[in-house]
């Protein structure tokens, strides 16, 4: 079977990130065929400035985030929720990564989910996500939904998810976002 593969890119550049963590446990996951490959060059990406763009091109550290996009079959970002929304290092991502030309978001399969020590797991940054993906033409999967809330409780302190529900919705989502892509290359 080809391989289909998974670029997953966590919001959080923290060591012991429980967002990070969810993506290694959605890399063990897995079910046979997919390949997720953890984006592991966000920090090294500078603030956003279009003059930059526009009068020297891409900086080495976006144009890899914007290869790595385009060769992707489909996106699994895992956000942590900072002030209610998304964290900056995230949304300056995004935000160099969508522009012209060729805007590697347009038409490709995203999948949303968070970790959080709150109750409400990410939620409202998830829904920021979702806006920011009805703009770049990207399709978002709608279900399964992955709110992890208290994941303290659910990622030990060699940040493995052992928490059994939480590691079932993460397969769960993984298999869906592989199924939603097939179904939209039709």
């Amino acid at each position: 079977m080809a391989s289909f593969k998974i670029l997953a890119v966590s919001g959080s550049l923290r060591r012991g990130s429980h967002n990070t963590a969810v993506l290694r446990a959605a890399q063990e996951l897995a079910p046979e065929g997919v390949e997720i490959t953890i984006y592991e060059g966000l920090g090294d990406i500078p603030p956003y400035n279009d003059d930059v763009r526009t009068g020297e091109g891409y900086p080495a550290p976006v144009e890899a985030f914007r290869t790595a996009l385009r060769e992707a079959d489909a996106v699994m970002m895992a956000t942590p929720e900072y002030n209610y929304s998304i964290p900056g290092v995230l949304k300056n991502a995004i935000d160099w990564a969508s522009r012209p030309p060729e805007q590697p978001f347009n038409e490709k399969p995203v999948a949303i989910l968070g970790a959080s020590p709150s109750l409400l797991g990410t939620a409202r940054a998830q829904y920021d996500l979702r806006k920011m993906f009805v703009f770049l033409n990207a399709h978002a999967l709608n279900k399964p939904e992955v709110f992890i809330m208290q994941s303290g409780g659910k990622i030990d302190a060699e940040g493995r998810v052992t928490d059994e529900a939480t590691r079932g919705f993460i397969a769960g989502q993984v298999a869906a976002l592989r199924d939603w892509a097939i179904r939209l290359k039709g």
